[in-house]
């Protein structure tokens, strides 16, 4: 039946049983053997004080304290999950290992675009312009109707397309304000990445500009220099070409 065959089908993709975690770090196996210590003598501090408390004694400990906790019990859990990767490995089928491979280059692409958004942050980057409609919405989302935040963003949308010409054409205006905005900060922000050394940042048409215009100067440069060099020249030539004629005129007297 087709039930049986969608059954099948779900039974040969999906993971007979969870795979085994890695092994936890010195640092969180303290805080494992601590939390429920601290949380039994203090019930009223919260959670996220507790772990704060914890990771106070945990910079107050000693290198050989920290051991025990790093080391000794980390061996014995990495064996351990050696162990248990390789039986869990054995019993996967070829479509489960291609669909865990696809699920794991999909987590890290994820997790190096987190980072880099996190570093264009930190690094200042400008925020891109706003279009027209997002202007009104961020204007207008409080006094949307609607309970939910999709049901606003539709009151919104049904508003934006019931606004008559001239009103759109503030927001419109406000828009080209704003990418002008974007265009000298990013200018300024690039020049700024230039001075850094982080040219792996900054855009290729931003990146052929700049060549092409360094390539510019350089070349004019070389000219100025030619015909800086050229008159210098001119100028010796007609300078011993006169000596010349005063030497031939004194003689002759």
């Amino acid at each position: 039946s087709s039930f049986n065959h969608a059954h099948l089908v779900r039974c040969l993709t999906s993971q007979a049983s969870a795979p085994p975690k890695k092994p936890l770090n010195g640092y969180l196996r303290f805080i494992m053997q601590q939390k429920p210590v601290l949380t039994r003598h203090n019930p009223e501090i919260k959670s996220v004080d507790i772990v704060r408390k914890i990771a106070q004694q945990w910079r107050t400990l000693s290198a050989e304290q920290k051991q025990v906790f790093s080391k000794e019990a980390s061996l014995r859990a990495r064996e351990q999950f050696k162990v248990d990767l390789q039986r869990y490995n054995a019993q996967l089928t070829p479509t489960q290992i291609q669909q865990q491979a696809l699920e794991k280059r999909q987590r890290m692409a994820k997790r190096k675009a987190l980072r880099k958004k996190r570093e264009l942050t930190n690094l200042g980057k400008p925020k891109r312009p706003r279009s027209s409609f997002n202007i009104y919405m961020s204007e207008h989302f409080e006094e949307a109707r609607g309970a939910t935040t999709p049901a606003k963003m539709k009151s919104l949308m049904e508003d934006w397309r019931n606004l008559l010409i001239h009103q759109k054409q503030v927001y419109a205006q406000l828009a080209e304000d704003d990418k002008i905005r974007y265009k000298n900060e990013m200018k300024s922000w690039e020049d700024h990445m230039m001075e850094i050394g982080r040219e792996d940042l900054i855009r290729e048409q931003t990146l052929s500009n700049k060549k092409r215009t360094a390539a510019k100067t350089a070349k004019a440069k070389v000219v100025k220099k030619a015909a800086a060099t050229g008159k210098s020249k001119t100028t010796r030539k007609t300078a011993k070409s006169s000596s010349v004629k005063t030497v031939r005129t004194i003689r002759k007297i």
